[in-house]
């Protein structure tokens, strides 16, 4: 569901780009994500993000709608408005289920990778302190009397070295994946390097923001769809306010110029 919104959201700003060098783009930072609140509509309320969740509820009910009904034993045109409204209702949940992967996106974001790396570098050292005890022991006159300790620690040494170097090798990794999807995303992790895990800021920010906007959207379909007493649904209001000149014209419209 998250490539989903970023592909509606680079179609989307390609349309709304048409004819400018901005208009073919392949690819966007993350931190955009943050700013379409900010963009409004021609009625200066709807955000484009707003105008993104609410096409991809239609898609996804869509989807459920077109899975739900089989042109054999229905008539797939033949929509009640309850019809309509279970199905923009599913549409959101799939889309709000996104935000349920905040608690994992805010452990990850509240990271401070200096602090993981020295606390590895800790433990190693502990281990290395532990080795040095142990070769003192093996060294002192009352080896015989310490046989059970020695023991004891050389088994917890096994363990304890291969666990660390199973913790550095999964350090190691993670802060390659990240840096990774940084350059994925950003193009020049050299930049983030200060905050590596910035990454992880933005999606959990977008997150927050995306969960409002599913509320509010859930809140504007209920006022739309209860209010309506039509079995076909009128044109998407808010594709109308980013996309007036073809969505939405009115018959006294029809006369003027484009």
């Amino acid at each position: 569901m998250f490539l989903k919104i970023l592909e509606a959201v680079l179609r989307t700003g390609n349309r709304m780009n048409v004819g400018t060098n901005r208009g073919d783009a392949h690819a966007f930072k993350l931190d955009t994500l943050l700013k379409l609140v900010d963009i409004k509509g021609t009625d200066g309320k709807t955000s484009l993000l707003h105008f993104v969740v609410q096409e991809i509820v239609r898609t996804e009910g869509s989807h459920i709608s077109g899975s739900n009904h089989h042109p054999a034993s229905d008539n797939v045109h033949q929509y009640t408005l309850q019809d309509e409204v279970d199905f923009k209702k599913l549409g959101l949940q799939i889309v709000s289920g996104l935000s349920g992967e905040l608690t994992n996106v805010k452990k990850a974001a509240a990271m401070d990778s200096d602090m993981l790396s020295s606390d590895v570098a800790k433990l190693a050292r502990g281990i290395e302190k532990v080795v040095q005890v142990v070769k003192l022991n093996e060294e002192s006159p009352l080896k015989e009397t310490n046989q059970k300790f020695s023991e004891a620690m050389k088994s917890f040494l096994e363990r304890g070295e291969q666990e660390i170097s199973t913790i550095q090798a999964q350090e190691k990794h993670g802060l390659s994946s990240v840096k990774e999807i940084t350059e994925y995303f950003h193009g020049n992790s050299a930049k983030e390097e200060a905050h590596p895990f910035r990454i992880f800021m933005v999606v959990r920010d977008f997150l927050s923001i995306l969960d409002g906007v599913c509320k509010e959207v859930g809140k504007v379909n209920e006022r739309t769809l209860v209010g309506s007493r039509q079995s076909v649904m009128p044109a998407n209001p808010m594709m109308q306010t980013f996309f007036p000149e073809i969505i939405g014209k009115q018959p006294s419209d029809s006369s003027e110029s484009d």
